[in-house]
């Protein structure tokens, strides 16, 4: 049962929370599709569907904040009285 699971780690590039830290939104996202066709797929065994997919709520996880963060980053422009832009406002995200 261990070897299976080992192995199944092995085929993703990196199996930590840690690692995904660098991981690219994008890159992350192709990971997930990936696993979640390998899974709708249902030729995967046991112990390697359930590796891959608390890899797959890992990276779903690692997307969600990725997104959170480049929500926070966001800006609206303010402008002033006569139109012309004075300055940026957080985006409200309500």
């Amino acid at each position: 049962m261990t070897a299976a699971r080992s192995d199944a780690a092995s085929t993703a590039p990196s199996s930590g929370p840690a690692a995904m830290g660098d991981l690219p939104f994008e890159k992350a996202l192709e990971e997930l599709e990936g696993i979640v066709q390998r899974l709708e797929q249902g030729n995967v065994p046991l112990d390697e569907s359930v590796a891959i997919y608390e890899r797959g709520e890992a990276l779903k996880r690692h997307c969600e904040q990725l997104l959170q963060r480049a929500e926070a980053r966001i800006q609206r422009i303010t402008l002033g009285a006569d139109g012309s832009p004075v300055g940026t406002a957080p985006l409200d995200v309500a």
